[in-house]
């Protein structure tokens, strides 16, 4: 039997601002960084010894992956960053105000962009494209994903499509190391770890709206032979 933990990273800076982050780089907040500690502790309480760790090639998923980790003990553990565990791509939302997108858009139009399984937001014109936020400019993309072919990139995500983008590296690496009985930490972002739920728990596209998973706070999943769930807990 193997475990296999989720953990979202903790408030990042521009959670704090109400602003949409998707894949625009920010860094842990202070309450982010506290969360991501707790969140260690949590962890060690547990007694959850892990062989590998994976993560986004985002600095705030990293960031607590290695603050949760030296926590518990385990900083040690093998790490394997991917852009496919990355936050869903908010497109030409990122970097706007979400009270502000309201007033703009329509508050319901917001809520559906934001909750919604399979409705696109508006999608950025380029890869080029930048986002300017209090006089700051930050890429849409970089060179972190260099290696990424042309196209594969996303210019917008919905639910639907983060869950297409994450699937392969969870077949390819993820299942794979747990299918062998090894056990699995993985520190990513609200969406990323909302599509691996759904997959997991076969979760509907209506209710999987309503799932909602904290920040800081590891779920933790005790897996049979085959990848069934045997039983599942939220650490607090």
């Amino acid at each position: 039997m193997a475990k296999l933990v989720l953990i979202r990273h903790g408030q990042s800076e521009w959670n704090a601002l109400n602003l949409f982050n998707g894949w625009v780089d920010t860094k842990l907040s202070e309450q982010g960084i506290e969360q991501a500690k707790h969140a260690g502790e949590l962890l060690k309480a547990e007694g959850i010894e892990f062989d590998q760790a994976y993560t986004s090639v985002l600095t705030r998923a990293i960031t607590t992956l290695h603050y949760a980790l030296e926590e518990a003990g385990q900083l040690y553990v093998p790490e394997e960053k991917s852009w496919r565990l990355n936050e869903r791509h908010y497109g030409a939302l990122q970097g706007k105000n979400k009270a502000a997108a309201a007033e703009k858009y329509g508050e319901d139009q917001v809520h559906i962009w934001r909750r919604s399984y399979d409705v696109l937001p508006p999608l950025l014109d380029n890869y080029e494209e930048t986002v300017e936020v209090e006089g700051k400019t930050y890429p849409a993309f970089d060179a972190r994903y260099a290696d990424v072919p042309y196209g594969e990139l996303p210019l917008g995500e919905n639910l639907k499509v983060t869950l297409e983008r994450v699937l392969p590296f969870w077949d390819a690496k993820i299942k794979k190391d747990l299918a062998a009985g090894k056990d699995v930490v993985i520190a990513a972002h609200g969406n990323s770890l909302r599509a691996l739920v759904k997959h997991l728990e076969n979760i509907s596209d209506d209710d999987i709206l309503n799932v909602e998973i904290a920040n800081g706070q590891p779920i933790v999943y005790d897996l049979a032979a085959d990848l069934t769930i045997n039983s599942k807990k939220v650490l607090k």
